[in-house]
């Protein structure tokens, strides 16, 4: 291929040690065949945060598939965005960036010449990789979000489509990559009828390469976003959130039928999608279609997590892979927004007898809310809750589930209001069932008892006893605890007990 070279360690000397893994802002610029994208984290901890994010959508591989050449108007634009990356990275001292390059710089007859002129240019060296070291580390995108993520990741971008297997474990299987494109696509003879006999010939030799027995397809790049915030509209879908959103293979094939029937630039005013992101929507579609029905996956998930992540998962201690993303961000933001940061941990360990028997994937979500309690103090009394519920539904965390974020939303509701009748986010309630929303009722009253009882350690203050008939809920004060027990912790000790349905006892 024109323009390959060997990638071995884009962040070689980066990570030297933990401090470094923890405290470097770490720089990636991405230059894909329709956009370009420079993404800076703040620090390459297990769910990092994007401290800046900019996309240019240069079209770099529009027609080169007719030309074998980079799109002379792209690549004006490529470039001017790349001198404005590079400045950005100096101005704010980022050291190393690295630079990945894929399908139009891999194939162009003039990659090679592009590569050199913005390496002297700007400094940026773009490290041009294969296919199939593109669908692995989308895969290692995928597993930045998605722990224990199993099934088959599919990123497209503007020339090329990838297929890489994740056995669940944490490790990547086979990969096959095919020139499923968009802006190749565009090329293909025969109408319509030639476009799906064509598409259906490729997706049916990728699944020689990759098997079809897969559950669940992870699916990375802009045009599945596109499409994805396409189907929240149709549906009517009350959370905006791309990340985890999950759609069947029915609900694929309506909202491609839908598409292919709409006004698109009716649609990308009510969306927001760009122009030249929309132009590529219906191309995509067709290739979305076939990839469901060859594929037969029960369920489809949206990854907004794609090679810039897999470049840092790449470079993770086995250890710092292993730790939960969720608590990771929850830990982070205590620590930058919190009064007192470190009270979060103290909180969950007094509240835990109430919560002894719950599943390992609820404990999680519990200890994530006494992180966040009191990350949003500094909004005004009257639009806490709101904030609260806001925060956590839109927030940039992983391996959260859209469910499992309005169950974290209603719980920090209650953190700071006993009812939640005529809130503004209630339509988005009807994600749990009863049973879960009494949950989270349960567990944001906790929080609002625990949280006001006592300010350094609620356990120096107090014991909580859930009884195993559980009718009663029991608080034994210590000799601190006698003289921080007021009335307005006593009462929300009694609100707490009537969301548990038990009678509330307290031995001073």
């Amino acid at each position: 291929m024109n323009g390959k070279a060997e990638i071995q360690d884009p962040f070689e000397g980066l990570f030297e040690d933990a401090s470094a893994r923890a405290l470097s802002r770490v720089g990636v610029v991405d230059v894909g065949s329709n956009s370009i994208r420079m993404v800076i984290f703040d620090g390459a901890a297990r769910s990092p945060a994007y401290f800046y994010n900019e996309k240019v959508m240069a079209g770099l591989g529009k027609d080169m598939s007719t030309t074998g050449m980079l799109n002379p108007e792209g690549v004006e634009r490529a470039e001017a965005a790349l001198h404005r990356f590079a400045a950005i990275a100096a101005g704010m001292k980022v050291r190393p960036m690295t630079a990945v390059a894929t399908a139009a710089v891999r194939d162009a007859k003039d990659g090679p010449e592009f590569r050199k002129r913005i390496e002297k240019e700007t400094g940026l060296k773009l490290n041009v990789i294969d296919g199939e070291e593109e669908a692995r580390l989308s895969a290692q995108g995928v597993l930045l979000g998605w722990p224990a993520a199993e099934g088959l990741v599919c990123d497209i971008g503007g020339n090329s489509m990838e297929l890489a297997v994740l056995d669940g474990k944490g490790q990547v299987g086979k990969r096959a990559t095919s020139q499923l494109g968009p802006f190749r696509l565009q090329q293909v003879k025969g109408g319509e009828a030639g476009l799906r006999k064509h598409i259906r010939k490729v997706m049916e030799e990728l699944a020689q390469k990759v098997g079809t027995d897969h559950d669940r397809i992870y699916l990375v790049g802009g045009s599945w976003r596109a499409i994805a915030r396409l189907d929240m509209e149709r549906t009517g879908y009350l959370m905006t959130v791309l990340h985890e959103y999950q759609m069947t293979p029915k609900a694929v094939e309506d909202t491609v039928g839908w598409i292919a029937d709409s006004d698109l630039q009716a649609l990308r005013s009510r969306v927001g999608v760009s122009n030249s992101r929309m132009e590529l929507v219906p191309l995509a579609s067709l290739v979305l279609r076939q990839l469901v029905e060859t594929f037969q996956p029960k369920e489809l998930a949206v990854s907004s997590y794609g090679i810039r992540e897999g470049l840092l998962y790449e470079h993770m201690s086995a250890s710092l892979r292993a730790r939960d993303p969720l608590l990771e961000s929850a830990k982070f933001t205590e620590k930058q927004m919190a009064r007192m940061p470190g009270f979060g941990k103290k909180l969950f360990q007094f509240l835990l007898p109430l919560f002894e028997d719950v599943p390992p994937e609820r404990m999680r979500l519990i200890r994530a809310a006494c992180l966040l309690h009191d990350t949003s103090w500094r909004t005004h009394p009257d639009y806490r809750a709101d904030a609260c519920f806001d925060n956590v539904t839109r927030a940039n965390m992983a391996a959260l589930s859209h469910p499992e974020r309005v169950f974290l939303g209603v719980a920090l509701v209650h953190r700071y209001k006993n009812s939640r009748s005529g809130a503004a986010m209630a339509p988005m309630f009807a994600m749990l069932s009863d049973e879960e929303l009494n949950d989270a009722e349960v567990l944001g009253k906790a929080m609002r008892f625990g949280a006001m009882f006592a300010v350094k350690d609620p356990a120096e203050a107090g014991e909580l006893k859930l009884s195993k008939k559980k009718d009663r809920l029991e608080l034994s004060l210590t000799k601190t605890g006698r003289a921080l027990f007021g009335e307005v912790a006593e009462a929300r000790f009694q609100s707490l007990c009537k969301a548990l349905g038990v009678e509330g006892v307290v031995e001073r």
